[in-house]
């Protein structure tokens, strides 16, 4: 199945502190834990590992969190 996004896209998202971007460098497709929590992916339903641009944070959302953006 083709996914909406792909390793090395750049993506913006929205947080708590405002939106924030990141490129994308790794995507579930199946359950997973990370950070101590339980994230729930499938093959249809794949969720995205995101580095920050300005900070180390890696964030996990799915497809419809994320927006794609030009570099």
């Amino acid at each position: 199945m083709k996914h909406k996004f792909k390793i090395g896209d750049h993506v913006t998202w929205n947080s708590e502190a405002g939106h924030v971007s990141g490129t994308i460098t790794k995507i579930h497709t199946n359950n997973f834990d990370y950070k101590g929590y339980k994230h729930h992916a499938a093959e249809d339903d794949p969720q995205y590992e995101i580095k920050s641009d300005k900070t180390d944070h890696v964030a996990v959302h799915k497809d419809s969190a994320l927006s794609k953006i030009s570099k």
